[in-house]
């Protein structure tokens, strides 16, 4: 094995939200098969460097510092996706470049298709894209969705080509769910030249131990029930699920229980959500230190999601927490569990939701059972290392070096 080039759209540090968990352990993983290069972008500081030194061979950090409508004018005008145009960098080109040609890379591993971009066409080594999801269906549902609606469509058509293009120069194209995989396929012209594989999202389930987490004391200290949501509360899908919780859920849950909580958890929580925080029933916390304590205080998690792509990290975090989980449909997308038994599945429906929720609320032992069963589920089927076994496969070159056919 040669060494690897590993390409993503975040620095891989610290793995604090969804798509730099699995970044970095697709990093971690490539690192014990060789050495790893590593190419990234870091949205204004550079935090988590020194973390990402300890475990590259060698790294480019490019500062992400182009204004998103800069971006879009650069977009419309050179007629390429704004998620493209948004994370080019002439520095991390000519640094793609100059390591390929100085180090012996036998494989490039791409993170998120927006670094795509940075594969050079004459290549002859590996080349795995990881997707995670289809990130083009998600613009297609914001525009069917009736939001800026010219704007998403438009990036839905020019990103579903990249995702097509790309799967047609990697060997390996990677999803995280066997529904992300057959809706990526059905959106190709000819699915059988591309080798698509899924890949799962895992989880810690050693830090995320109810057993050696202490609920939150304030709101430990309060009646309750207490709902919780955490996620980067500024991403559109994970804002568009709390207000739908404040807005249309927790009326209908505090008629029944008046001194029911939501809890938002997560950074960067957006305007509109704080023009909640302090209403009854509401409390953004905004960016925390550990989300832990506040999994371990509520009785249960939502994430009713009415938009989402691959698997939610958020739902394995908690279930792997023993808390009893509510989601919708969307947000069970690529997690097998059973429904009423590991978790609830139920449609964004106020009245259906509480409905489901209440013989919950009634009984502790019940919702503790649930919880229990939610992390042996977890235990059982999303470890990371059983994920991410297959990948020393995919990233392998035959003793002479080429490229094994997709």
């Amino acid at each position: 094995m040669g060494e690897i080039l590993f390409l993503a759209h975040r620095v891989p540090f610290p793995p604090d939200r969804g798509d730099r968990i699995r970044s970095h352990h697709l990093l971690k993983a490539l690192a014990r098969i060789g050495p790893v290069h590593v190419g990234c972008f870091a949205d204004g500081d550079r935090a988590g460097e020194a973390a990402l030194a300890q475990v590259a061979a060698s790294h480019c950090i490019a500062a992400r510092t182009k204004p998103l409508a800069l971006a879009g004018i650069e977009a419309v005008l050179a007629g390429k996706p704004v998620s493209i145009t948004a994370f080019h960098s002439r520095k991390l080109a000519a640094w793609v470049r100059e390591t390929i040609a100085a180090r012996p890379i036998t494989a490039i591993v791409v993170f998120s298709g927006q670094m795509g971009q940075y594969v050079p066409a004459d290549f002859a080594g590996r080349v795995v894209i990881d997707l995670c999801d289809v990130d083009s269906a998600k613009f297609a549902s914001y525009a069917d969705a009736g939001e800026r609606v010219w704007l998403n469509a438009r990036e839905a058509r020019l990103l579903a080509q990249e995702e097509a293009r790309l799967g047609q120069r990697a060997d390996a194209t990677l999803l995280i769910s066997t529904a992300e995989a057959a809706l990526y396929r059905s959106r190709l012209a000819d699915p059988a030249r591309v080798n698509v594989q899924v890949i799962g999202n895992g989880i810690d389930a050693g830090f995320f131990d109810p057993a050696g987490t202490a609920p939150h004391p304030i709101i430990a200290s309060l009646p309750g029930p207490h709902f919780a949501f955490t996620g980067q509360m500024d991403y559109r899908p994970n804002e568009q699920a709390a207000l739908w919780v404040i807005e249309a859920l927790m009326p209908k849950l505090r008629a029944h229980y008046p001194t029911s909580m939501f809890h938002v958890v997560g950074r960067n929580p957006t305007g509109r959500l704080m023009a909640h925080h302090g209403t009854p029933g509401v409390q953004v916390w905004g960016e925390v230190p550990d989300v832990r304590p506040f999994l371990a205080a509520a009785d249960m998690v939502l994430a009713p999601l009415l938009i989402a792509r691959g698997v939610q990290n958020k739902v394995l975090e908690a279930m792997a927490m023993a808390r009893a989980v509510v989601v919708t449909p969307d947000a069970a997308t690529g997690i097998a569990a059973q429904d009423g038994a590991q978790w609830l599945v139920c449609p964004p429906d106020p009245e259906q939701m509480c409905k489901r929720i209440a013989p919950l609320l009634a009984d502790p032992d019940a919702r503790a059972q649930m919880g229990t069963a939610g992390r042996q589920f977890v235990l059982d089927q999303h470890g990371w290392d059983a994920m991410l076994a297959p990948l020393a496969g995919l990233v392998a070159v035959d003793g002479e070096g080429t490229r094994h056919a997709a």
